[in-house]
């Protein structure tokens, strides 16, 4: 039984001097304290032996824990995180083993030693949910494009382009762009094209200069035309479900948890700067828990699409109905007006037939399905 709550060594003291005296009823005296016999004898003999010192709580620590991390691998864990702060226990993990380590915690006990460190916050844990997205199968199938949301330096307005692979997750591109524009996104393309070949799709939002969520198939622009003369298949998110990039979404949170939060920055310079310095972490060290804790790199290989230094003729099917865009994005088929849109200006598009819906026309510039013609009627149907 516990003592009573009354000043402990007052107590411990009392009692053994008690316990000590000629003819003490040993269990009444026990009994009196509230206290075990088992609990009464431990205290007496401490008193004799060790005196008023041996009245003292003893540690309850172990004296030896075999188990226990050692104080080295404690360290490099903690290490490991300090210059990586965003990582958790299966990446930190799986970097060590990379790395050669031996007898490295497991992912669990990691954890623990971030929190035991205070290197994991409540709502750090509260948010670490696990996330499970679809993937295609090789590498170049489909990249995700799109423009992280734009910052201040002190000299001008920062507007980073990304590009991701999504089978493999491997960052492609990474550029703080001055502009948003057409021109800016064709040259990081040609770039990558050059560089790491060509994928079979490009997926992007319905924003410029991509696409327009006004327009039938989210718009076809000066951009999406020149990848389209490629060979490149382009699509776009619906509208208001930014989750369909959602794997560089996911790419931006952890752009700018690792590198843009609570930084400031001089120039495009500076910022290209850190760019290049993390996207090598990102690609090459950093384990990525939606592809099994392996790096971007080991899944990523150069497509085999190469980049043409002159693009391609396109030709159609003679069934197509093929006409030229005039000016403001109109065309004619069949003596009817239709507008399509000014950026496909002194293109040749083609008209193809619906099979089993008599006078309803596919559109198509190329490969690519922009929108639909109705010959029955004079405007153009979505």
């Amino acid at each position: 039984m516990p003592w009573k709550d009354v000043d402990m060594m007052t107590l411990r003291q009392e009692f053994t001097a008690l316990a000590q005296q000629d003819g003490v009823n040993f269990s009444a005296l026990c009994t009196r304290f509230g206290i075990s016999r088992k609990t009464g004898y431990k205290w007496r003999e401490r008193s004799m032996t060790q005196g008023p010192a041996g009245l003292q709580d003893c540690s309850r620590r172990p004296c030896n824990t075999p188990l226990r991390t050692s104080q080295a691998n404690e360290e490099l864990v903690v290490k490991v995180r300090l210059k990586h702060p965003t990582w958790g226990g299966r990446k930190i993990h799986r970097s060590l083993l990379n790395q050669g380590h031996i007898q490295v915690p497991t992912p669990s006990t990691i954890t623990r030693i971030l929190h035991r460190h205070g290197l994991i916050s409540e709502k750090a844990s509260a948010n670490s949910t696990a996330w499970q997205r679809f993937e295609h199968a090789q590498p170049n199938d489909l990249w995700q494009i799109d423009f992280k949301g734009h910052f201040q330096t002190g000299q001008a307005t920062c507007h980073p382009l990304t590009v991701l692979d999504d089978h493999s997750r491997y960052n492609i591109v990474l550029q703080a762009c001055l502009n948003p524009d057409t021109a800016t996104v064709q040259a990081a393309l040609e770039t990558a094209f050059r560089h790491h070949g060509m994928p079979v799709r490009i997926n992007a939002d319905n924003g410029s200069p991509w696409g327009s969520p006004s327009q039938h198939e989210h718009g076809i622009t000066k951009l999406t035309i020149w990848l389209i003369q490629l060979g490149i298949r382009i699509s776009h998110s619906r509208p208001a479900h930014p989750q369909t990039n959602g794997k560089d979404e996911r790419f931006h949170r952890t752009l700018k948890a690792d590198v843009l939060h609570g930084r400031h920055f001089v120039d495009l310079e500076e910022v290209q700067n850190a760019f290049d310095r993390w996207r090598m972490i990102y690609n090459n060290e950093r384990p990525h828990e939606a592809i099994g804790m392996a790096t971007p790199v080991t899944r990523f290989r150069q497509s085999r699409l190469a980049y043409p230094e002159r693009l391609p003729e396109i030709v159609y099917p003679q069934e197509d109905l093929v006409e030229t865009v005039g000016w403001n994005g109109h065309v004619k088929f069949h003596k009817r007006s239709f507008r399509v849109s000014s950026a496909l200006h002194r293109h040749r598009i083609a008209a193809r037939a619906l099979s089993g819906q008599d006078g309803i026309y596919d559109l198509y510039f190329a490969h690519q399905r922009f929108g639909q013609i109705d010959l029955r009627n004079a405007e153009k149907h979505d």
